[in-house]
């Protein structure tokens, strides 16, 4: 008997109808003669709601207490699922991430896990129960509760896959598997059936949501695939794993985001710039970009993801009063990127790109390249209308019958 590890995201736990829908899939996959551990996120939008009811109490809300009251939306899941399936007849227990073993570092709302000591989870599955587990949510050497910054769900499931030595760890969602583009953008994109693990982080670091870049990026070190599903039972998947290296140039999706912020550093220095990146770091506002240009006019740009700040505001004012006039705010940011490996191998993909952004009169506010991605800043009004023209002119095309989508 095989141990399998689910994750379910918040809208496939959104309402009772789908907790009970979920708590049937469990009973199916233990009854299958498997020991089940599902990980929960929280119940819809309830983490969003969480967050904005703390910005109504305090303009910053101190980590600490973030970290208290966030972690509230999975327990509400974790139990709820639990006396579903108890009241089937599939003995369940549920768990909170510290119940659970998961230790982290003491960075609050984005913490990393360190070590997972699941010795109650095995003792339960020993027992013939299922294992119901609150993602996103840890317990730090200090014993204080702790967050694993968005989609944490995510690496809570695979860090668990990887302490028990797990047979799959399945990633459910409300899509079936990962797409060269969000259908939502672009719906001619199309499903991947296989990807690499580095294409998957940089596709999920670059705003693909269907995986968090961080639970990929702990798969990769530990060698476990992950399989991602549709709750709703639609058929088919994507399976992340590694892979021998592909053609250099093969471009597999384009992803997107918005809600940047681009800080502009006039007449950097390296003691300048320095002290940019350690504002920024102190607050948690971790840099996407980084631009540097030298010269007659010299100036140096971070672009920053306002999605895991919880004290923008108060990040803005420090900046201001340290670096004065030197530093500009651009507000109404976004980035588009092109994922593969080999993707700038030569210059063919990134002319492309470039030549796309000037077809359709769009900005360009900076570019970054890697060996696997080639990211754009563009206003993000047409954040768009760049995915869709993007995704056109690179997207490798559908593989012919036997091929790999790889």
């Amino acid at each position: 008997m095989g141990v399998v590890v689910q994750k379910y995201g918040g809208s496939s736990v959104a309402d009772v109808e789908r907790i009970r829908l979920v708590a049937e899939r469990v009973a199916a996959c233990q009854a299958a003669g498997n020991q089940v551990v599902v990980v929960v996120s929280a119940m819809g939008d309830t983490t969003d709601e969480l967050l904005a009811l703390a910005h109504r109490v305090a303009e910053s809300p101190a980590r600490r207490e973030l970290d208290m009251l966030l972690s509230a939306g999975e327990r509400i899941s974790m139990a709820l699922l639990s006396m579903a399936l108890n009241a089937r007849g599939v003995p369940a227990v549920s768990f909170t991430g510290s119940q659970s073993g998961i230790i982290t570092d003491d960075a609050h709302v984005n913490a990393r896990i360190v070590e997972v000591r699941p010795y109650r989870i095995q003792d339960e599955l020993a027992r013939g129960r299922v294992v119901i587990v609150a993602g996103y949510q840890g317990v730090s050497y200090k014993k204080e509760v702790t967050t694993l910054g968005r989609g944490g769900s995510d690496t809570t499931a695979v860090a668990l896959a990887a302490a028990l030595d797990a047979e799959a760890c399945e990633i459910y969602s409300d899509v079936a598997g990962v797409f060269s583009a969000d259908p939502r953008l672009v719906p001619e994109a199309r499903r991947l059936s296989e990807i690499s693990y580095q294409e998957m982080q940089e596709l999920a670091e670059a705003g693909a949501r269907v995986l968090n870049a961080r639970a990929v990026e702990f798969a990769k070190d530990r060698g476990i695939a992950i399989y991602a599903r549709a709750s709703s039972g639609e058929p088919g998947e994507t399976v992340v794993r590694r892979f021998p290296p592909r053609a250099p140039g093969r471009v597999v999706g384009v992803a997107s985001e918005t809600g940047l912020v681009l800080l502009t550093l006039t007449t950097p220095d390296a003691g300048r710039l320095r002290a940019l990146l350690a504002a920024c770091d102190a607050r948690g506002a971790h840099g996407k970009e980084l631009l540097f240009r030298g010269g007659d006019s010299p100036h140096a740009s971070v672009a920053v993801s306002l999605e895991n700040v919880p004290d923008w505001s108060r990040l803005r004012a420090e900046l201001q009063e340290h670096f004065g006039d030197r530093l500009a705010v651009r507000y109404g940011v976004g980035a588009v990127s092109a994922i593969g490996a080999g993707i700038n191998a030569g210059y063919r993909d990134l002319g492309v790109a470039l030549d796309t952004l000037a077809a359709l009169d769009v900005a360009l506010l900076g570019v970054a390249t890697s060996s696997f991605r080639i990211s754009l800043l563009v206003d993000a009004a047409r954040v768009g209308d760049v995915v869709r023209h993007l995704h056109s002119a690179l997207v490798e095309p559908a593989p012919t019958a036997g091929a790999s989508t790889s």
